[in-house]
């Protein structure tokens, strides 16, 4: 049997860092592999001839020698998905459906593709691969409960052409403690955090070293869902990276209470971890409360993002506009706090209504959902909700007003010296890594600093730790990511005002 596996081309957005892979970061094409497709790889009959083709890296072949097409998928790649889906059906092709998006919605699928695999695929990919070779497949295959990760196989990295991507992607575990309403992780997951083996870990952080992947992103939808689990894990990390060199980067997302715990953090950095993206949402609480994100309310928000900074620990953030408490007013405050906070990749979306999330079930009682949206990408200046305290075109004016302040020069400068205040000691550079770095900063020069002109050379030269030269390759990687959203701003949200 000849599978092909497809990752359908993702909408540009603030998540492509479109600007920083093409001109800065020495031809990379995406920020991360298809990891979902290298583990449905990994899961099909060894005699299977597999082939991963990724739409954002490669063009598709338009008459591939295939047997069976597989298409995975996020929301944002729905309508790109669909498309393939039948355009490979209608060339006489036998197609598969899978992912989260298929997974929340299969019933969007019938006619488009022949099977949909809905839900974790350890289970039912085995299945549908039997029945195919038997000849009797079903339309929908669903996986009723959560998968035991422990059966959860090394993904096929090797399939995977890991050169073109910033980052390369693990998946320690799956699902999430917390019961916020806009988010979807719940309902695809579920609340009890399971985690891999430390062994399966193991393994997989082998065969990428061997393939030579240097940074590793570890997609969990909350890494410290379990704090012991995670604790024990991350001493595992320590002891890899001692083995091996330190030479692995680390990067995941997390909930904000990792700041309250001292022990937790000492042992993020001693494993090599050099970024968190956390969920801060809002500084509003009175928001953060009635959204069920009650982890944000336990202390000083700000006070903990500083927390982890002084561990020589990154804090990228996700912010949301548009709560039933939110007003014109929230924009400054949005504003004030990311500032003061130094958080420099500050995704900033509007209040989205993903289907089967509480949010969605309550806004569609309520008569608030716009269904003619699409739902997927939040930071496109879109939404599908009806909004509260303001219009729509207020909420809409004010998050495109919001993102140029914040994207102006003084203020990613003053974002980053906010930053650098509190930031620790950050792990020396491997000569390697020195001379990449040195290529990233004579690249940023020329093509992002110089073409600012002098108000932006000067700001960027203000924005430098000179007096702790190790924190500059902080400042130089913020320059990047900021200018990576300026000019998504201005080619997509900016044009449309």
């Amino acid at each position: 049997m000849r599978l092909l596996l497809v990752n359908p081309a993702l909408p540009e957005s603030f998540w492509s860092f479109r600007w920083a892979l093409e001109r800065v970061l020495g031809g990379k094409r995406s920020l991360n592999p298809p990891l979902g497709l290298a583990t449905v790889a990994a899961l099909c009959p060894p005699h299977w001839q597999v082939t991963i083709v990724d739409e954002n890296v490669e063009p598709l072949p338009e008459r591939p020698e295939a047997d069976l097409i597989g298409i995975g998928g996020m929301g944002v790649q729905a309508p790109r998905q669909k498309q393939l889906l039948a355009q490979y059906r209608a060339a006489g092709y036998r197609v598969v459906a899978g992912g989260s998006y298929a997974s929340l919605c299969p019933e969007e699928y019938q006619g488009l593709a022949d099977t949909v695999i809905a839900g974790e695929a350890e289970y039912t990919w085995p299945r549908f691969c039997a029945d195919l070779e038997r000849g009797a497949t079903q339309a929908l295959y669903r996986e009723p409960d959560h998968v035991r990760l422990e059966d959860s196989p090394v993904p096929r990295f090797d399939l995977l052409k890991l050169e073109r991507y910033a980052t390369a992607t693990v998946q320690l575990s799956r699902g999430c403690p917390f019961n916020c309403e806009f988010c979807d992780i719940i309902v695809m997951f579920g609340r009890r955090p399971r985690y891999k083996p430390l062994a399966s870990i193991e393994r997989e952080l082998d065969a990428l070293r061997l393939l030579g992947a240097r940074k590793v992103f570890f997609v969990d939808d909350n890494f410290i869902g379990n704090k012991a689990k995670a604790k024990e894990t991350l001493r595992f990390l320590a002891g890899y990276q001692a083995r091996h060199g330190r030479r692995l980067r680390f990067g995941t997302e997390a909930s904000l209470n990792l700041a309250d715990d001292d022990e937790l953090l000492e042992l993020f950095g001693a494993a090599g971890f050099e970024w968190a993206f956390l969920g801060l949402e809002t500084p509003d609480p009175q928001a953060l409360r009635a959204a069920c994100k009650v982890q944000n309310c336990a202390g000083d928000m700000l006070e903990a993002v500083r927390r982890i900074y002084a561990r020589g620990i990154d804090v990228l953030a996700g912010f949301i506009v548009g709560f039933d408490q939110d007003t014109l007013a929230t924009f400054e405050k949005q504003r004030r706090f990311i500032l003061d906070s130094g958080i420099v990749v500050a995704m900033i979306g509007l209040l989205t209504a993903l289907p089967r999330t509480p949010l969605y079930e309550r806004l569609r009682r309520e008569g608030r959902l716009d269904e003619r949206v699409a739902h997927g990408d939040n930071t496109g200046g879109r939404t599908n909700i009806v909004p509260k305290g303001m219009s729509l075109e207020q909420m809409v004016a004010g998050y495109k007003k919001l993102y140029r302040e914040l994207l102006a020069d003084r203020a990613i400068a003053e974002r980053i010296r906010n930053k650098l205040r509190h930031f620790g000691a950050s792990p020396r550079l491997h000569r390697e890594r020195l001379t990449e770095a040195l290529g990233i900063l004579s690249r940023l020069l020329a093509r992002g600093i110089a073409s600012g002109g002098v108000p932006r050379a000067w700001y960027f030269l203000r924005s430098l730790p000179l007096t702790k030269p190790g924190l500059i390759h902080v400042a130089v990687n913020d320059w990047i990511a900021a200018l990576a959203m300026r000019d998504y701003v201005e080619r997509h949200l900016l044009e449309r005002a």
